[in-house]
């Protein structure tokens, strides 16, 4: 288990393990990456991650400034699935729910404020206490069958491959704001640029330039529902010359324009 308190940010740590992950993130809003997906994140996530599914959280800014980011994070080895779960007939719903969750599962802010209390409680009780309480979570959690499904089905990258994706990743989100140039990123990943084409639609689903788009836009969403920045400062800070470009990618984004977007905020 892990329990982690940034002042600062939770930064963009694009990564992967054998475990099963749950973690609950409070006082943050950002942006969630698992697999292929991209998307928002507010106080009260909840997910679980798949063995060996690429993922981070990457912060824009807490709810409460004078309080820190939280992530709240506990792993789940498949032996511990296959022994003690697997062997229960009582514990069959906890063994479909990591069944389900290969691919990453949402469980919404609802579930995760209301189950904020005893998730906390994980880090200050024995060992015993601990096991019932984590057992009583994951039921909760396995009647959740509206649970959202976040990544794409895909084979999970493995060895000199996970390198190359990892080292693009990382990049792009450190320097998303600039004019993307796909001769360096194959330099960066030591493929030629049709090879880092294919390379990052396979384990992303999408294109570089659509994928910097959607980073692009969630920073953009960010700053329009945080700040009275007009809009075309915002267009230019997240890496558009063009407003007419900026609102024609919004709209295809989030299907509205940013002024709309702007406004719902505040209505």
């Amino acid at each position: 288990m892990l329990e982690r308190y940034l002042d600062e940010s939770i930064p963009f740590a694009w990564h992967h393990h054998p475990e099963y992950e749950l973690t609950l993130t409070l006082n943050s809003t950002g942006q969630r990456f698992v697999g292929d997906h991209v998307g928002d994140y507010s106080h009260g996530d909840l997910v679980l991650v798949g063995p060996n599914l690429p993922h981070t959280w990457s912060s824009r800014a807490k709810v409460n400034e004078a309080q820190p980011h939280v992530a709240l994070v506990v792993w789940f080895r498949q032996s511990w699935i296959d022994g003690f779960i697997g062997g229960a007939v009582e514990l069959n719903p906890i063994r479909r729910l990591f069944g389900r969750a290969a691919a990453g599962l949402s469980f919404g802010t609802d579930i995760g404020n209301a189950l904020r209390e005893r998730f906390e409680s994980l880090f200050a009780t024995d060992p015993a206490t601990r096991l019932i309480t984590v057992l009583g979570i994951l039921l909760d959690l396995a009647e959740r069958t509206h649970a959202r499904t976040l990544s794409s089905v895909a084979l999970p990258a493995t060895g000199d491959s996970r390198s190359r994706i990892d080292r693009v990743l990382r990049h792009l989100h450190q320097d998303y704001v600039r004019p993307v140039r796909i001769g360096r990123l194959a330099e960066i990943a030591a493929l030629s640029e049709s090879g880092l084409h294919r390379m990052f639609v396979k384990h992303t689903r999408t294109t570089v330039s659509a994928y910097v788009a959607r980073l692009r836009i969630g920073e953009a969403c960010a700053r329009l529902s945080g700040t009275d920045q007009p809009i075309a400062r915002i267009a230019a800070d997240v890496g558009y010359d063009n407003l007419a470009n900026f609102n024609r990618q919004f709209r295809a984004l989030r299907g509205m324009t940013p002024r709309d977007y702007r406004s719902s905020f505040r209505t």
